[in-house]
Parts: C-alpha cells; sequence; structure tokens
C-alpha cells in the first residue's frame, strides 16, 4: 500500500513539473524513466512529447487543465506500447504509402486545413516532427490490419436482410450525428462509481472531453467522435435509447461486449431516403464491418494486455 503511495506521489510531482515546462518552454526536461511496458520504456520526455501530439490533434484538449493532459498522454503511450508489442510478434509489414496519406488528409481535414502544407506549418507550431505522426498512425493501421486478418471471418452480415431492408426503407428517415464513451469496469461494484465519475467530468470538461480521458475506444482521440450514422445502421436497441434523447443529452451506459457505451446525441435531422441501393448497400456493409471490428479491437486489446508487464520506475 505504501509501494503504491509512494509511486502515486511520484507521478504526482513529475505531472507538476512538466505543466511548468508546458507553462515555460524554456526549462529542460529531465528524461527519466518513468514505465517500463515489458522491455519498453515511457520516459518523461515520452510524455510531454504525447501530450503535445494529443493537443496538436484535438484542440478541445485545450480545455482541460494539464494534469488531466498528463494523465491522458500517460495512459496512451501505455495503449500504443500495448499494441507495438502485439504487433512485433508477426511479420512486418509497411503500410501502404498512399493509405498513410489518406489517413493524415482526413485528420488535417478534420482540423480545418486545405492541404498537407498547412497541416506541416501547423505542427511546427507545436514543435511535432511529421515523421513522429506517419509513425504513431502506421502503427495504429498495422493494429487494424491486425485486428481484420485476425477476426475477418468472424463477422457477421447479412447483405440479403440489409438490402430488403434498403428497399422497403420510408421515404424519409433520420441520421444521428453521434459522440461515445467506452470504458472498462472490472469489478461490478464499482460500475455506478465509475459512471458518476464519468457524468461529474461531462458537467466540467464536456461530453467530448471526458471521451479524451476516460474512453478506451480509438475515437478518444478525436473526442469521441463517430460521426454521422444513419437509423437503419444502428442496433435495435440502441436505437430505442437513442429516440429517447433530445440534442445535447447523453444515454446511460449500455452493455456491449467491449465495455460499457455512452452515447451523446450531437445533432439528428431527417433525409429523404432517395439513393442508389447498390451505393447504400456497400455503405451499410462497410459501417457494419467496422463497428464489429472495433468491438473485436477492444475485447482483444484487454484480452493481451493482462500478459503485460506494467511497472513505474
Amino acid at each position: 500500500m505504501r509501494v503504491n503511495k509512494f509511486k502515486s506521489i511520484k507521478f504526482y510531482l513529475f505531472i507538476l513539473i512538466l505543466i511548468i515546462c508546458f507553462e515555460k518552454i524554456s526549462f529542460a526536461i529531465e528524461n527519466k524513466i518513468l514505465l517500463k511496458i515489458n522491455n519498453k520504456i515511457i520516459t518523461t520526455v515520452d510524455v510531454f512529447n504525447e501530450a503535445k501530439y494529443l493537443k496538436a490533434l484535438n484542440i478541445n484538449l485545450n480545455n482541460i487543465n494539464n494534469i488531466e493532459i498528463m494523465k491522458l498522454a500517460k495512459t496512451s503511450l501505455i495503449r500504443e506500447k500495448i499494441k507495438e508489442i502485439e504487433i512485433s510478434k508477426y511479420s512486418e509489414v509497411d503500410v501502404n504509402k498512399e493509405y498513410l496519406d489518406s489517413i493524415i488528409r482526413n485528420i488535417y481535414k478534420n482540423l480545418g486545413m486545405e492541404n498537407k502544407k498547412e497541416f506541416l506549418n501547423y505542427l511546427n507550431e507545436y514543435n511535432i516532427d511529421i515523421n513522429v505522426v506517419e509513425k504513431k498512425l502506421s502503427n495504429e493501421a498495422l493494429w487494424n490490419q491486425l485486428i481484420f486478418q485476425k477476426f475477418h471471418n468472424k463477422i457477421k452480415i447479412n447483405k440479403e436482410d440489409i438490402k430488403k431492408e434498403i428497399e422497403s426503407v420510408k421515404k424519409f428517415s433520420v441520421s444521428y450525428n453521434l459522440n461515445e464513451i467506452l470504458y472498462i469496469v472490472e469489478k461490478k461494484e464499482n460500475q455506478k462509481k465509475i459512471f458518476k465519475k464519468i457524468e461529474e467530468s461531462i458537467k466540467t470538461n464536456g461530453f467530448e472531453n471526458t471521451a479524451s480521458l476516460f474512453s478506451v475506444s480509438d475515437s478518444s482521440r478525436t473526442g469521441g467522435k463517430i460521426g454521422w450514422i444513419n437509423e437503419s445502421s444502428i442496433n435495435k436497441e440502441i436505437l430505442k435509447k437513442l429516440l429517447k434523447l433530445n440534442v445535447g443529452e447523453y444515454t446511460n451506459p449500455i452493455q456491449t461486449p467491449a465495455g460499457f457505451l455512452i452515447l451523446s446525441l450531437k445533432d439528428k435531422k431527417k433525409i429523404e431516403q432517395a439513393y442508389n441501393i447498390e451505393e447504400e448497400l456497400s455503405l451499410r456493409i462497410k459501417n457494419s464491418q467496422n463497428q464489429q471490428l472495433n468491438q473485436y479491437s477492444n475485447i482483444y486489446f484487454n484480452k493481451i494486455k493482462k500478459d503485460i508487464k506494467i511497472s513505474e520506475k
């Protein structure tokens, strides 16, 4: 008990030092090993740089206090190292350059930039090398590729049912703009306690910032953003819960195989069902596949994490 308390004190002292560094960049940071994930290390400088990276890619994090940012950066790096360890067990494959460029394009478009040159200038303001960004995105792409290879045979999609549903839909449907928080509860008795903590954070920081702080989903890096989803692509039980929400509200925790899910309704709109059936079929199949793969990704990550040794220095 005393050892854990001592380590906790050490970490918070480290955070205070980094906060000073955030405010006065001219101060040098003493680079010390903070954590060891199997044979991979995380240093004080790693956490400082990760915090800069997260704030650059998610501007909403600028509204969160620096203590929370440092804790988030630490958690983000732990997830990254665990994924790297798992990826390294398999034959190394480079990510296709065009695919990587498309990921980067989506990022700077979401940040409101028109081209890569603008994005590079933006990264320079945060003193972030594009090679670091590409490395992180490549690792994430390799992880997604690994998940696809392991679980694509388990994906269940009934094309005929989806097609019949498309052909029989009403003239108008509703589309929902959603954000998510996916979290894990290790012990049943902690369910209410964790949800209460999340609710308090939502009141203080807003839903998107809370998603960045608490969610274990990859969408946490963009404030839990899912985007626009047509009602026909949403699980019927989840849709029932969304129907009860007004814009700006969020659901109670929904238990899923990957953990507890909270959905926030940012907006909704009625749309006319005037579309090409084959194009809509392809889109819905892709959405369903991605949703199932995301579930398998979270389940698999939680499984391998149990075999990883994480030690604080």
